[in-house]
């Protein structure tokens, strides 16, 4: 335990990917599939090839000092957009979606991770410039997992009936009456009706996502010297105009990743394959694939009536580069055209798709990052901590299931030995006796009393869940409060971090909650934390 914070290996959870835990424990099988190891050596490395690459730094904050333009930054903020012109500053990255009021808690356990991470290598060498970066993913169109969040449970959802980019999609009063069943749950709590006002000041009528969640996470952030990025951006689409002809012409993600995905999948699921042109045709109210149709000889942008000649489409890209939108295999390509990034930091999921992606960014020239697994927490109140200690639970014990520590609680607590342990093994004596006397009578009783013996075990196993059960009914309470603090940290039996917004232990604790999570993620991370808050 460190600063009220315990620390449990990925591996020792059950919550985890197997590619995600060899990748952390350094399984020489996936060495194939990245380019840099999680260390000094390893950011050196990526330091050293980012330095030999044109970088585009007067494009990049021209475009965030438009960006930053109706906002007050503050002193670090200014000072990191500074920095962004100088040689030897770098950036440290984590990308995702504008999910509306922030989505689940990992969503913030990312950013401070990036935010500690560029910290933490200023300290290590402080000959560089290290500056935090939230990349928006703004041009995914899945609303159905942006526009939900869970508050304690209650899913609320954004019904709006528009279609595209959730990041071009504008507040309604759909999206404010969202505001308002928030305002019910948490302006009760102590800081509830300062993160309300946070959010109805982002959040106004007629405002894209995008913008709303820049000035939310900005204002949540900006103390720390975050600077976001919203790449919807004809300047800095200009910048990657080379990559998008060259996929347009030649496909040339799909043939780099093919052979990587042959080889991963001898031991891991696929995260993702890709498509033969891994590029959308963006609009305000459609993100639609673009498909090179042989027969015609054009591209075509699917559910739509739009073709295009490979000229028209040439000229079409070089005079609207804010309306091409790569996928997910060519996403990071485009984040590390843009920043003079080092390092990303992302999940489990995004791990596997990047681990896939080392020939791409080979044939695009552009330099491969350090890949970190993200910081992961459960949050929990101290009280509950200390009760789950009462009850001779460990803090690993948290991430076992309910049912399995409701037995280990009565076999430890009972008067007398629960289990029927010696008795089955008795009666298998008596079985296996029965089975050797019959057997010289006739071979084919042999099944006979194997049926019997199995139609007793049965019966004995029925018997045992039942004294279990009387048992735990004398540890009522005991088993009430087992369940209370699972359920809150688990719900349904899934990692908190993945279900719940960060809005009601924000309302609880108000800034000091992102200090703490800060406080708790160590140097390279890429462990399981346990925080307790009083």
């Amino acid at each position: 335990m460190e600063d009220n914070c315990y620390y449990l290996p990925i591996t020792e959870t059950g919550f985890f990917s197997a590619i995600a835990m060899d990748y952390v424990t350094e399984k020489p099988a996936l060495r194939p599939f990245y380019e840099h190891s999680v260390s000094l050596d390893g950011i050196k490395a990526a330091i050293a090839a980012r330095q030999k690459t044109k970088n585009h730094r007067t494009v990049l904050q021209a475009a965030l000092l438009k960006q930053y333009s109706p906002i007050t930054l503050t002193e670090v903020q200014q000072k990191n957009l500074n920095a962004l012109l100088l040689d030897n500053t770098f950036t440290i990255t984590t990308a995702h979606q504008p999910n509306i009021f922030t989505g689940p808690l990992y969503f913030i356990y990312k950013i401070i991770h990036a935010i500690q991470q560029a910290q933490f290598l200023q300290q290590q060498l402080p000959e560089y410039n290290f500056v935090p970066f939230y990349y928006m993913g703004s041009e995914d169109a899945d609303l159905e997992e942006l526009g939900t969040i869970t508050l304690q449970g209650k899913k609320l959802t954004w019904l709006t009936n528009q279609t595209g980019a959730v990041g071009r999609m504008k507040v309604d009063k759909l999206f404010l009456s969202l505001i308002e069943e928030i305002k019910g749950q948490i302006n009760v709590l102590p800081y509830g009706e300062q993160l309300s006002q946070l959010f109805a000041n982002a959040y106004t009528l007629g405002k894209t996502i995008q913008q709303a969640t820049f000035e939310l996470v900005n204002n949540l952030f900006a103390d720390f010297g975050l600077l976001i990025l919203i790449p919807d951006n004809a300047a800095l689409k200009k910048v990657f105009e080379p990559v998008v002809e060259k996929e347009l012409l030649e496909q040339f993600s799909h043939n780099a990743i093919a052979s990587t995905i042959k080889a991963l999948q001898e031991h891991y699921p696929i995260q993702t394959q890709g498509r033969s042109i891994n590029l959308f045709y963006l609009t305000d109210t459609y993100r639609e694939r673009i498909e090179w149709d042989a027969a015609s000889e054009k591209f075509v942008v699917k559910n739509t009536q739009l073709q295009f000649t490979k000229t028209e489409m040439l000229n079409e890209l070089r005079q609207y580069p804010e309306r091409f939108s790569g996928n997910v295999i060519l996403r990071g390509l485009f984040q590390e055209t843009i920043l003079p990034n080092i390092m990303f930091i992302g999940g489990g999921g995004e791990l596997a798709y990047w681990l896939e992606l080392k020939n791409v960014f080979a044939a695009a020239a552009i330099p491969y990052p350090v890949l970190l697994l993200r910081n992961s927490f459960v949050i929990a109140d101290s009280n509950s901590l200390k009760q789950w200690q009462q009850m001779q639970f460990t803090i690993a014990d948290l991430f076992k299931p309910i049912l399995t520590l409701q037995q280990n609680y009565v076999l430890k607590h009972s008067n007398y030995n629960v289990l029927l342990d010696s008795e089955i093994k008795a009666l298998n004596e008596v079985y296996e006796q029965m089975r050797q006397h019959a057997v010289k009578a006739d071979a084919t009783l042999e099944k006979h009393v194997l049926a019997l013996q199995h139609k007793a075990l049965e019966k004995i196993n029925v018997l045992q869940k039942k004294i279990i059960k009387a048992e735990k009914r004398k540890h009522e309470i005991e088993m009430h409060r087992l369940e209370r603090i699972k359920n809150a940290l688990f719900p349904n039996n899934h990692l908190q971090e993945r279900v719940e917004n960060f809005s009601v232990l924000y309302a609880h604790y108000g800034p000091n909650l992102l200090h703490s999570i800060l406080k708790a993620s160590k140097q390279f991370g890429q462990k399981m934390g346990v925080i307790g808050l009083p």
